[in-house]
């Protein structure tokens, strides 16, 4: 059943619930290219503010921007074997460089004399292309580390795609570093993960676990990959960012060598990370409800929202207080950053028909200004995350908006953080960890001991639809390092794992 909305409500239909949101909100629709969206300027707005704040976490960690090819030529997938296998069912490869009018005027067709001597990938991911570029760049340790990090689009064709979580091309910041030992690699890899676990927890208001993935799950053409995974309001998991110790990998298959400081010529050690527009997808699941889009404050486009109410002589007394009130609050700032203030004097809209809008989008706090108000000297406010409304004094907004978004971003993760210990839970049998993923929804995180192979990985994977999430860095509890048996097989088993159904 729809809300007065028009969305299905979550406990009926999460995922049509979930889809509706983001289109009804005006983040995202479909496109006319298949799987492919386009992101409308209110979603694009979410992806701004996020990569403002990563790009000032990579910078402060050394990291520069640069840009590389979109096109990848097809024998560079082919020199690391384990990636191009990764990626080979997904890439998208053009033949061709030129069309030309049909015979029979019915439009344009492919020039057949115009095929490419070497057909091109449209980058799936840029490993390829940049580690030939750097070959270029290396000779000595005096060359390394080179810290690069690229903002781009990528193209993975992709057979079931849901806005945000899964389409065929995606927008995403990928890493990419080349390092003079195994260490710094590592330390890199780490450094990073620990970037996008700090971003997840402070800006999205997501708790995360971190860890490595098994080998089932790692990054075509890793040494391992290092990851962090959410948890959302239906027990799914979903992989919110991975950062990948390559090894020396991909200089083999590119042959970057350096000079090290005893003058011996080594291959580099590299490392690759990304985040991408998921984390969009993953917000929405994370926290909104069936009232529409909440967003945590440091990554809301509209802090607040100003709704002028009244009409003639009245309306523009009350637009005016409105715009004077914006400002206020705009300078008092919030977080180190100015206020996102909207004053909505769209005139056709009823006012009842705003205050459903701007939740819906998502608004943090909505201000209802009419001239009674401004007699009064205080007005009715709401809060995203909270039921009713409350009275404050005009002279006290720009405090009270601080409050109230330090407020929400502190509680969105506080509730967060509550649900998944609600939904993790331990189990000790195959016939336990069947029950637990018995049906079609989530389950949560489910900690269980695994005998470490692929093979029984995949056994469970394909009974359950439950794959391993991580090995966790660190015990959810002291006794999740202790070793045990593997629940399908009764092999010895070091330490539980993190299973879950993902997106």
């Amino acid at each position: 059943m729809a809300n007065n909305l028009g969305v299905t409500s979550r406990d009926e239909d999460y995922s049509a619930w979930y889809n509706e949101l983001v289109e009804k909100a005006g983040l995202a629709e479909h496109s006319a290219v298949r799987g492919c969206m386009v992101i409308k300027p209110h979603g694009y707005a979410i992806w701004e503010l996020m990569q403002r704040a990563l790009d000032d976490m990579f910078k402060e960690t050394g990291h520069e921007n640069a840009y590389f090819p979109l096109l990848v030529p097809k024998s560079f997938m082919s020199r690391e074997a384990e990636h191009v296998e990764g990626f080979a069912k997904e890439c998208a490869v053009v033949t061709h460089y030129r069309l030309k009018n049909s015979d029979d005027g019915s439009g344009v067709t492919v020039d057949p004399t115009a095929k490419l001597e070497e057909e091109y990938i449209i980058r799936p991911t840029s490993e390829t292309i940049i580690w030939n570029t750097y070959k270029g760049w290396i000779q000595s340790y005096r060359d390394l580390p080179i810290l690069i990090n690229q903002w781009a689009n990528v193209m993975r064709w992709e057979r079931r795609t849901r806005l945000f979580l899964r389409t065929s091309e995606f927008l995403w910041q990928e890493g990419h570093t080349a390092h003079a030992s195994w260490q710094e690699a590592e330390e890199e890899a780490r450094t990073m993960l620990e970037v996008y676990r700090r971003f997840a927890e402070d800006f999205m208001a997501v708790p995360v676990l971190t860890g490595t993935k098994s080998e089932g799950e790692k990054f075509a053409g890793a040494e391992h990959t290092y990851c962090i995974e959410a948890l959302v309001q239906d027990g799914r998991a979903i992989q919110a960012g991975t950062s990948h110790h390559l090894g020396q990998n991909f200089a083999k298959a590119f042959d970057v060598k350096f000079q090290n400081q005893q003058g011996e010529l080594e291959y580099v050690y590299a490392t690759s990370w990304g985040v991408s527009t998921r984390l969009i997808g993953t917000v929405i699941m994370a926290h909104s409800d069936d009232r529409g889009l909440v967003l945590p404050p440091r990554l809301a486009p509209v802090h607040v929202v100003i709704v002028p109410i009244g009409k003639g002589d009245d309306r523009v007394r009350v637009i005016t207080a409105a715009d004077n009130l914006a400002e206020q609050i705009k300078l008092a700032g919030w977080d180190g950053v100015r206020v996102r203030v909207k004053v909505d004097k769209r005139e056709k809209e009823s006012p009842g028909f705003k205050f459903n809008d701007w939740e819906l989008k998502g608004a943090c706090v909505r201000i209802e200004l009419g001239p009674r108000d401004l007699d009064g000297g205080e007005c009715p406010v709401a809060v995203r995350h909270k039921e009713g409304k409350q009275n404050i004094a005009l002279t006290d907004l720009p405090t009270f908006v601080g409050r109230a978004l330090s407020d929400l971003q502190s509680e969105l993760f506080k509730l967060a953080l509550e649900r998944r210990e609600a939904n993790t839970r331990r189990v000790e049998s195959w016939e336990e960890f069947q029950a637990a993923f018995a049906g079609e929804g989530g389950a949560g995180f489910v900690l269980a001991h695994w005998d470490g192979t692929t093979e029984t990985e995949a056994r469970i994977a394909e009974a359950t639809k439950a794959t391993i999430r991580c090995i966790p860095l660190s015990p959810l509890e002291p006794s999740d390092e202790e070793p045990g048996t593997c629940i399908l097989t009764g092999k010895p088993s070091k330490q539980r794992v993190v299973f879950a159904k993902a997106y």
